[in-house]
Parts: structure tokens; C-alpha cells; sequence
């Protein structure tokens, strides 16, 4: 970090939160820290993709206009892990304590999550629509203090489990929360979410964009890439399996079999996506708490060539999960907030280029995703609703004022995919999209994975408390 860097102007734009959905975990704190550097001059913006040229004059908040607070059900402040992550080489040295006034005023208005494991009916005294309305409170209450122009809801907490008995999960509920506070929301995690079909009904009238899920850094961001390549050089893909080594908190969350069955699905998705039909094979992913953030992913893809001839293809990725994150996170939660401005609603199936398993219908390949995201920075630059382009997914932005559901509103039970004019949040398999449903939006404006998010310092103690509980801070970047 450069000696005495000068720090540039404040703002005079409009100001948006983020609010993080595991807001002590190491993939927020390095966001937060991260966001401060950027602003502050005090590194480059580097991996952040809505810092190029392509979206220089959308529109998009100031990075110095955005504000953090969120939800968390652990108590290690900001400064605290911030320096945990830089004694474990995420964080640069002397970081934390350059940007330990932001951290601080994050941390303050980080508030209590839940429900923790173990808790029954939605946690002693709640239940599930009581937990969704006391967390709408809180971000409301955000909104409000901080005199914001809108937030953005996302949710970078510890992969859980999928729910097996029709509950809604801790995911769920934030999910809801954030809809409900007429809120953007975006789940950078495999967690449900969204995702689940007692809240479609919701989704579907809340009047608000999202966004989802699992954000794709490491392995399947490079599964992405190969997958199409194979296909396109007509080679024939008998097997592709991976393994996975991490530590942190999301290598304890993904030692539990069901929240790495949530965590694999996404990677499947895209090679069934891209190469027509999955293969033969499987990721395996091991908990190895000496590595910290730290994440290695290997790859075996075994294939035919012409007339038969066998070959194989290895891959290693070794990478930071945080730091593999946290400048995704910061895009997603700006592109999302300018999406809300121009008024926009529903799936933004044009921010597929980001996850593992997107919302709405859009190509699987990272070439043809990142053509999509472009255009619609285009949409957002000029704020037109439809450019006309091939592979347009029809949002529409009339400027009209529909808001979220407030109060003690119910969540809804329509179960299914999104169909035109219904906008109910996509399943694995994304609905139809129209350019019905997509209407105009209020102004109001992250499990994470095994490989991107669990907890990162590598400190034993730090494990303990960014571990696999509901809500919990994930520990790092996504694979």
C-alpha cells in the first residue's frame, strides 16, 4: 500500500446500502474493507468487473456512496476479523488499520441473526413470519437513519443445507425480509433463498429486481469457460470429476453431506448446461481447516478426440475465497441498486455471468453471459426497457412505483417456476421470462460456497465462530 495516498473528494450522490447477510464473515469484511480501499485510492479496483469501460457511464452508485450494515449471528467486530484476515495474508498489511473508521461504522450497524440451529418454530417465541418482520425492521430501520436512497439485501452467509421438510430455512426468511422492506436481494450463496416455493407469491408481487444464486469464482467459473469448449470443438466428455480442498468456516458448513449436495448442484447445472447432458463423475469437497481462506480445486476431464483417441485434461485452481468474492459482491450489490432505480423487477437473468445457478433463462456459457451482462449495462446506461438485442430477456422499465409487501404480510404458497408475468423466484431449472413480468419497481433500493465462502484467517478460534451456523459470517470466496 502506497505511503500517504491522497483521498479523493466525497460523493454528492445519492447514497445505497448493502446490507450483508453474514456481515462479520470474511467474504463481507473484505468487501467492506475492500469497497473503503477502492474509494479511499488506496488500491486498485482489481476483479471488478463494473469498474471497466463497458460500465463507466451506467449510472451505477459511487463506490464511496455505499453504505454496509447487515445481519450476523456472530459478535467478532469488523476491526477484529479484519485484522485476523490480514495476519492470514487476505487482507494486505496495514489495511485494517487504514480503513478502521469504515470498519467501525459498519460494525455498528450490523444486528442480531437467527435463527440458530436447534431452534424450533422459528426460534423460542417466533414464528417464521415473526423473525421475517423484526428482520424488514431492522433494514428499514437502516434505510431510514442513514437517509439512503434504497439497499441491496445480499446474502453472503455459510451454505446450509436444502430444506427436506417444506420449512423455510434461516436463508429464506432474510430472503423474504429483504422483499418484504421492498429491497433488492441477491444470494451469492447455494442456499435456498429465494429458491423456495412458499415464497413465490412474494417474489412475485414485491415489486423489486433480484438476483441468484451462487456466485461462481473458482472451479465453475472455469467449467464454465471449458465446458463450451469441448462442445464447440465437437470432443466428446466421458467424465469430469473434481475435488475440493478449504478450511474456514464453509469447509466445516461443507463437511455436512446435505449443504455440499446444495453446494455441488450448481456446479452440475453448468456442465449439463453446456455440454448438453451431464457426465460421468463427481466434486468431492474436504474440509482441511489448516488452509484457511486459502482453496485448491482440481479437476480430471476425460475425453475422446477423433477416431476414438482418448485424452485427459487437468485443471488446478488455487485461489483466496474472500478475495475471489468480494469484488462480485460489490458489483452485484451496485448493478442491483441501479437496476431498482430504473425501475426494474423480478429475475435479472443478465447478471447470469456471476453465479452457478442464475435466475431466469440465459446461456451457460461465460462468453455468451458476460455479451448478456454488457448489454445490459447498455439498459441501465440509457434506461430503455428493451434494446432490440438477440437474447433481450424483456425487462421492462416503465418508471412506475411498485413497492414491496409490508407489515405481517404472508409470504405466499404458489409453488413453481416464473412464467410471463408472474416473476415468482426461478427453481434450479429457470421459468420463462417475459417482458410482462418484468414491471416497474419501488425506489427503494451471498453460501456462499465451500470453495469461496467460509471463514479465512486460518485462526482456530475464528473457525468457531464463523462455523456452519445459520447466518453466520462465511469465511471467504466462492469456488
Amino acid at each position: 500500500m502506497s505511503a500517504e495516498p491522497s483521498r479523493p473528494t466525497p460523493s454528492t450522490a445519492p447514497r445505497f446500502g448493502v446490507w450483508l447477510i453474514g456481515a462479520r464473515g470474511s467474504v463481507a469484511t473484505t468487501a467492506i474493507a475492500g469497497c473503503a480501499a477502492v474509494a479511499g485510492g488506496l488500491h486498485p479496483p482489481t476483479g471488478m468487473i463494473t469498474e471497466t469501460s463497458d460500465f463507466a457511464s451506467c449510472g451505477l452508485p459511487p463506490l464511496s456512496s455505499l453504505v454496509f450494515g447487515g445481519h450476523d449471528t456472530v459478535d467478532c467486530p469488523l476491526p477484529k476479523r479484519a485484522e485476523h484476515l490480514a495476519a492470514g495474508g487476505v487482507l494486505p498489511h496495514g489495511l485494517p488499520s487504514a480503513v478502521h473508521a469504515e470498519l467501525v461504522a459498519a460494525d455498528r450497524e450490523i444486528r442480531p441473526g437467527g435463527p440458530l440451529p436447534g431452534d424450533t418454530d422459528g426460534g423460542p417465541g417466533r414464528t417464521d413470519d415473526a423473525w421475517i418482520d423484526a428482520f424488514a425492521a431492522d433494514i428499514r430501520d437502516f434505510v431510514r437513519r442513514q437517509d439512503l436512497a434504497g439497499a441491496v439485501v445480499v446474502n453472503v452467509a455459510s451454505t446450509e443445507p436444502a430444506p427436506a421438510d417444506g420449512s423455510l430455512p434461516p436463508s429464506s426468511l432474510y430472503a423474504a425480509a429483504a422483499l418484504r422492506a421492498g429491497c433488492a436481494y441477491v444470494n451469492f450463496t447455494p442456499s435456498t433463498g429465494l429458491h423456495h416455493p412458499a415464497l413465490t407469491a412474494l417474489a412475485a408481487s414485491a415489486g423489486v429486481p433480484y438476483a441468484g444464486r451462487d456466485g461462481k469464482t473458482g472451479q465453475t467459473l472455469l467449467r464454465s469457460v471449458l465446458g463450451p469448449m469441448f462442445a464447440q470443438r465437437a470432443l466428446a466428455v466421458r467424465a469430469w470429476s473434481g475435488t475440493n480442498l478449504l478450511g474456514g468456516g464453509d469447509g466445516a458448513a461443507l463437511a455436512d453431506p446435505a449443504a455440499a449436495a446444495a453446494k455441488n448442484a450448481g456446479k452440475e447445472r453448468v456442465l449439463a448446461d453446456t455440454l448438453g447432458a451431464a457426465p460421468e463423475g463427481e466434486v468431492h469437497i474436504d474440509d482441511v481447516p489448516a488452509l484457511g481462506d486459502w482453496k485448491t480445486a482440481w479437476d480430471h476431464i476425460a475425453f475422446d478426440g477423433f477416431l476414438g483417441a482418448r485424452m485427459v485434461l487437468q485443471t488446478t485452481w488455487q485461489g483466496c475465497d474472500s478475495a475471489l468474492a468480494a469484488p462480485l459482491v460489490l458489483d452485484l450489490a451496485r448493478l442491483a441498486a441501479r437496476a431498482q432505480q430504473r425501475g426494474l423487477t423480478g429475475p435479472l437473468a443478465e447478471l447470469g455471468f456471476y453465479f452457478k445457478d442464475p435466475v431466469g433463462d440465459g446461456p451457460a456459457s461465460l462468453g455468451e453471459q458476460y455479451a448478456e451482462l454488457k448489454r445490459f449495462a447498455g439498459r441501465l446506461r440509457d434506461g430503455s426497457g428493451d434494446t432490440g438485442d438477440p437474447g433481450d430477456t424483456g425487462v421492462r422499465a416503465d418508471g412506475g412505483t411498485g413497492g414491496g409487501a409490508t407489515g405481517s404480510e404472508a409470504y405466499g404458497t404458489a409453488p413453481g417456476d416464473r412464467a410471463a408475468e408472474d416473476r415468482g423466484p426461478g427453481d434450479g431449472a429457470a421459468g420463462d421470462r417475459a417482458a410482462e413480468d418484468r414491471g416497474p419497481g419501488d425506489g427503494a433500493a451471498g453460501d456462499r460456497a465451500a470453495e469461496d465462502r467460509g471463514p479465512g484467517d486460518g485462526a482456530a478460534g475464528d473457525r468457531a465462530a464463523d462455523g456452519p451456523r445459520h447466518g453466520a459470517g462465511d469465511s471467504g470466496g466462492r469456488r
